[in-house]
């Protein structure tokens, strides 16, 4: 039995460092592409740097509030999921 809750206990640390990773990794991404957005307008082309990264904070501030952003909370779900089915199909 202590050798279950070891094993939870080291999921959810790899769990969390997982949920970090692809956090950082999702919003770089949104960023890269609100910053090419923003380049590849003509119409902002004499805008002002304030201005450029206002466009972008308002951006990554409106993907944290995402459907996608909280489909990354999905890495503590699943694998809970597949383990529960096969234990459930092992006893069964």
């Amino acid at each position: 039995m202590m050798a279950f809750f070891r094993l939870g206990l080291l999921y959810l640390v790899f769990a969390t460092v997982m949920y970090f990773l692809l956090t950082v990794y999702f919003r770089s991404l949104r960023r890269e592409a609100l910053e090419k957005e923003w380049d590849g307008d003509p119409a902002r082309e004499g805008a002002s740097a304030a201005e450029r990264e206002a466009f972008i904070e308002a951006g990554v501030a409106e993907w944290k509030h995402s459907f996608r952003r909280r489909l990354i909370w999905l890495v503590y779900v699943i694998p809970v999921l597949i383990i529960g089915v096969v234990i459930y199909y092992v006893n069964w």
